[in-house]
């Protein structure tokens, strides 16, 4: 069976990485979790204390540092170096810290530069905001996956009590409404769902169905 490139996008907690994750492995295929290469580039940012809006300075932290990932029998591992910042990428202060960091150009066409090596190949599932219009545009697989604002909320919130960080569900609620409006309205690749990509509302479905969903629709390109 040929091994084919998946593009999973859509919003803030719409499931794409947990479904992205679920499938790669079903499959045999490298999951490529684009969200986190920008969350470690922000966290960077943070910690040596580089300006959100400092175009350069952000794109050099993308050449002086290398970010990975290893895949475990549980999760998939992000590193920067060598240094493992998988919980660390997922506090508060870089949730919202970056879609201020993903808005600039030459920060995405050096990131795109990265994932596109790594989707070259093939036998990949890969998602994000822009994978099916912007890094992966020859994907044999497009999905944009949507959910209620309300929902994505409620997903937040029982993924950061499960993970002991605190946070009030109004202000998840508000904080997810803010991110959909940065993603979508940004001058360079901007949240949009491609022409080819098929969409599906995930709102009331359970993963289960949502992979399974995605499983029919790659069925039909072998």
């Amino acid at each position: 069976m040929k091994k084919i490139s998946i593009a999973i996008d859509g919003p803030a907690s719409s499931g794409k990485s947990t479904v992205a994750k679920i499938l790669a492995k079903k499959l045999g295929y490298i999951y490529c979790d684009t969200g986190a290469m920008y969350r470690a580039l922000t966290y960077l940012a943070i910690t040596k204390n580089i300006d959100f809006e400092d175009e350069k300075a952000l794109v050099d932290l993308c050449l002086e540092h290398r970010i990975s990932f290893e895949q475990t029998e549980k999760e998939q591992l992000v590193f920067i170096d060598r240094a493992q910042v998988t919980e660390a990428i997922r506090q508060p202060d870089v949730t919202n810290a970056v879609s201020i960091v993903a808005k600039h150009g030459a920060v995405r066409a050096k990131m795109v530069e990265l994932q596109q090596m790594i989707g070259r190949a093939g036998g990949v599932v890969m998602d994000g905001r822009d994978i099916g219009t912007a890094v992966l545009p020859d994907a044999e697989v497009k999905i944009f996956l949507v959910a209620s604002v309300i929902e994505r909320a409620q997903r937040r919130y029982k993924e950061n009590q499960e993970k002991g960080i605190s946070t009030d569900f109004e202000t998840l609620k508000k904080e997810i409404e803010q991110r959909d409006y940065l993603d979508s309205t940004r001058k360079v690749s901007p949240l949009k769902q491609a022409v080819d990509a098929v969409k599906i509302d995930t709102t009331g479905m359970g993963i289960e169905e949502v992979v399974k969903a995605i499983e029919e629709i790659i069925s039909t390109k072998n």
